[in-house]
Parts: structure tokens; sequence; C-alpha cells
């Protein structure tokens, strides 16, 4: 377990909007992904649905991750209990 580093990537549309955070394929259970949500225009989330790559970039299944908003920093906290596997969390922002 320890910080890994996501790829967000930002799919807002106006004021309104969401970013989709990518894992490295060895991500860990307990492994955590820090964001500044100022970037993004955002002060908090509303939303997370997270998936597992059981297969990289093919067969994805729901997994939700554990969430914590700080200071303005959201701290994704990998779930599940499967190591070395590609995470894709779609994060709602709010304001």
């Amino acid at each position: 377990m320890g910080a890994i580093t996501g790829t967000v990537y930002d799919v807002r549309q106006g004021d309104a909007g969401s970013i989709k955070v990518t894992s490295p394929a060895d991500a860990d259970d307990g492994d955590t992904i820090a964001i500044n949500l100022g970037d993004y225009g955002a002060t908090g989330i509303d939303s997370i649905i997270g998936f597992i790559h059981n297969t990289t970039d093919s067969i994805l299944v729901m997994e939700q991750p554990t969430t914590a908003v700080s200071s303005g920093v959201l701290t994704i906290t990998v779930g599940g209990s499967t190591d070395n596997k590609k995470r894709t969390y779609l994060v709602g922002l709010a304001n």
C-alpha cells in the first residue's frame, strides 16, 4: 500500500462535470491517489463510480473506492482485494 500517481482526464463541460482518473496497471488494494480539486474548479465531489480492469483496457467490473476530501484535496483509496490491476474512477465534481 502506498501513494500512486493516477492520470486525470478533464471531461468537464461548462461549470459542471466530472473527471476520469486512471491508476497504473499495478495498483494495489489500499493504494491512494491524491487530486487537487481546485485544479478542476471544484471544492468537493458529489459522486464517484469505480471500476477494476480484470483484463487491462478490456474487461471492467465495478469496484468502489473509499474517498475523503480535506482542504480541497480528494484522496481516493483503492478498494477491493486484488493487487496489480488498473483502476478507473469517474468523479462528479461539486462546487
